[in-house]
């Protein structure tokens, strides 16, 4: 058991840190996945050999551990929803604990750095190993993805738009929290980053509370065209910007002109856009890879010369939405005499495709994506090891790296 001059002392400790531990970001507090869970979930929901763990600790005495969290990759701090569910937690275990958060929300982290450090009773935490690491890690890869994006078009808005790839609520509260993330520390160095979500319920992670996003392709399928969709839609939502997807005929420069000169004051106030989201397997209208290549080559063709990969190349005169698409529709628009007409691009806009779009410099006004969802899963592995045991380090061989003494040692040395 822990010596009783130390209760105070850490309990004293527990209530600093909780209260200079920087304010959790919004939509946080409120999120389902930080809400508690009992013990009886708790036990069912983690890996059998921490429920033993504790087990074996309750009976032959409780010690105070310190547990270092890493991810083997670099990322972006996003540790707020673990922290949370892990306050609510131990405050319904009534068991204090204290945290050291060595990389605060939206700060760069080198991999195998360790992100936060949690000192506490090994009785209360052994058996909260697998679902904290389950709230860290695919939402740090996520934000990095998002900031990486972001950064890439720091003149573009972004709406995040993964609930539909997301395996559940869960997931979606943790990547609507990461492209947040993500998407601030991106506006922080410039870039106008992520601005909102799809969904009602994860909106006030970007301090909102609606999702937006106007009409699906099965609205334009009920009408029977692109105008009478956005008639109607203008007519139950008249004081909504209209957002109208032209791609569902195949006719989307067609499309966006007749739309624009159905609504000609919209268009002329900016509260017009169209949204191209060509599927892959084919070109935009009136574009082919050769006069993909001649569009791209009016606008950017230094683009052209850079190009590393087929995937590269594909983005910028291929099919689907790419650059030479986004490109030909500006041009159309402008031509038609709709300057003010706002471009939203979707459909697979991830990191290595935001970067070429930026090298083409494409005029995308709004990127709707849920690609910064990380690609290979395997990369959001978090990790936690147990460093201290009743203020002894002790790590096993080969996470030396962890220890708060070999961090104090290598900063000293750089210093």
């Amino acid at each position: 058991m822990f010596p009783s001059s130390l209760q105070p002392q850490w309990q004293k400790e527990q209530i600093r840190m909780t209260h200079s531990f920087s304010k959790p970001s919004a939509g946080v507090c409120s999120a389902r996945t930080a809400a508690p869970l009992s013990d009886a979930e708790i036990r069912a929901r983690t890996d059998s050999y921490f429920n033993r763990t504790r087990q074996i600790v309750s009976r032959f005495g409780d010690c105070e551990v310190t547990y270092a969290f890493f991810i083997r990759r670099p990322v972006i701090s996003a540790p707020g929803l673990m922290l949370e569910w892990l306050k609510n937690v131990m405050a319904q275990r009534q068991a204090p604990y204290t945290v050291d958060v060595v990389h605060p929300e939206g700060e760069w982290v080198g991999a195998g750095e360790p992100l936060v450090y949690v000192t506490g009773s090994f009785t209360h935490l052994a058996d909260l190993e697998t679902l904290l690491l389950q709230k860290l890690g695919s939402p740090c890869v996520a934000a990095h993805r998002a900031y990486q994006m972001a950064l890439s078009l720091p003149h573009t808005r972004f709406l995040a738009m993964d609930a539909r790839h997301c395996a559940g609520y869960e997931m979606q509260e943790l990547m609507a929290y990461a492209a947040s993330v993500g998407g601030r520390e991106a506006q922080e160095n410039g870039a106008i980053g992520f601005v909102g979500t799809a969904n009602d319920a994860v909106a006030p992670f970007f301090g909102g509370s609606h999702g937006a996003g106007t009409m699906p392709h099965a609205l334009i399928g009920y009408a029977g065209s692109t105008v009478r969709a956005a008639e109607m839609f203008h007519a139950e939502f008249p004081h909504t910007d209209l957002v109208v997807l032209v791609d569902y005929f195949g006719q989307e420069i067609t499309d966006a002109l007749a739309v624009c000169n159905r609504f000609p004051k919209l268009a002329a106030e900016g509260k017009l856009a169209v949204r191209l989201d060509t599927h892959g397997g084919r070109f935009m209208q009136g574009l082919n890879p050769q006069e993909s290549y001649a569009v791209v080559n009016r606008h950017a063709p230094e683009a052209l010369r850079r190009y590393r990969s087929d995937k590269e190349l594909r983005y910028l005169i291929g099919t689907g939405v790419s650059a030479a698409a986004i490109w030909k529709m500006r041009e159309e628009l402008d031509h038609a005499g709709f300057p003010h007409v706002k471009i939203i691009a979707s459909s697979g806009f991830g990191v290595t495709k935001c970067a070429c779009m930026a090298d083409a410099h494409a005029p995308i006004d709004v990127v709707g994506t849920g690609s910064f969802i990380p690609e290979l899963w395997n990369e959001t592995y978090a990790t936690a090891d147990i460093v201290s045991y009743n203020g002894v380090e002790r790590v096993k061989i080969g996470r030396e790296f962890l220890l708060p003494s070999f961090r104090k040692t290598t900063k000293g040395e750089q210093a």
